[in-house]
């Protein structure tokens, strides 16, 4: 299986945690999403009344010198730990 095939099966696992990550994780999990899709930030930063959605460009940003397929290994890697830590819960 490529990184890409991976990348997206653990997109699709993530989704099926037994518990909610919490915010930081989430937050991590968005940045490298974008960056493994998007690429570096594109949009400008949102303003201070938009709190989510600025905590959210943010995370991305903090991402952005990472290439594709290093972007996709961090998420890969970051979702399996969720996953265990699921699990033991």
């Amino acid at each position: 299986m490529g990184l890409k095939e991976d990348f997206e099966e653990h997109a699709v696992k993530v989704k099926k945690l037994t518990t909610l990550p919490s915010n930081e994780d989430l937050l991590i999990l968005y940045g490298l999403y974008k960056q493994a899709t998007v690429g570096p930030v594109d949009t400008s930063r949102p303003g201070m009344f938009s709190m989510k959605e600025r905590a959210k460009w943010d995370a991305w940003k903090a991402v952005e010198a990472k290439s594709t397929e290093d972007a996709m290994g961090d998420y890969i890697t970051k979702v399996k730990q969720l996953m265990e830590a699921s699990a033991s819960t």
